[in-house]
């Protein structure tokens, strides 16, 4: 089954990295080029283990997850329910850990693919075409996390008694 794995220095550190990552609505569409939409399945307001989320990647593709783990600060874990029809399984495991001047962040994506005649050359497609788009999607997380800009507004929410 193959994995997928990228890696950034965030400067910034583990707790706030993390809570960034898992920013939803406008904001999260404001720095991750990954997806389209996402949205809460069910009465889920927040992210947790057990929590499903419909998401619509900007390629067009859907897909419903769980979370399988949710351990703020150090990591998070999902899994796909139903997906492309291509992907038997679909696994996608975020880690954040102190590092001398930030965060080390690492972001793995486990996958495989059917029909199974046609795995071999699927997964190698895959590979190539996943570790493309997870390499973007952290170089703009990283980037988004030396915007000051952003994260003052990504403080000031986090700050606001309003928050749910």
């Amino acid at each position: 089954m193959p994995q997928i794995r990228a890696e950034r220095l965030i400067r910034l550190d583990p707790a706030t990295a993390f809570a960034f990552s898992q920013t939803t609505g406008a904001f999260r569409l404001s720095w991750d080029p990954f997806i389209s939409s996402q949205e809460f399945q069910g009465s889920a307001t927040h992210a947790g283990k057990g929590v499903r989320t419909r998401t619509r990647s900007r390629l067009g593709l859907l897909m419903i997850s769980e979370y399988v783990s949710y351990t703020p600060p150090k990591n998070v874990g999902m899994t796909m329910v139903k997906g492309p029809w291509f992907f038997t399984t679909f696994g996608g495991g975020w880690r954040f850990t102190a590092d001398d001047v930030g965060t080390k962040a690492v972001w793995k994506y486990t996958f495989s693919c059917r029909p199974a005649l046609l795995r071999p050359v699927m997964e190698r497609i895959g590979s190539w075409l996943l570790g493309r788009e997870i390499e973007k999607r952290i170089e703009a997380f990283a980037r988004a996390c030396e915007n000051q800009a952003l994260v003052a507004e990504f403080r000031t929410v986090m700050d606001s008694p309003s928050r749910e």
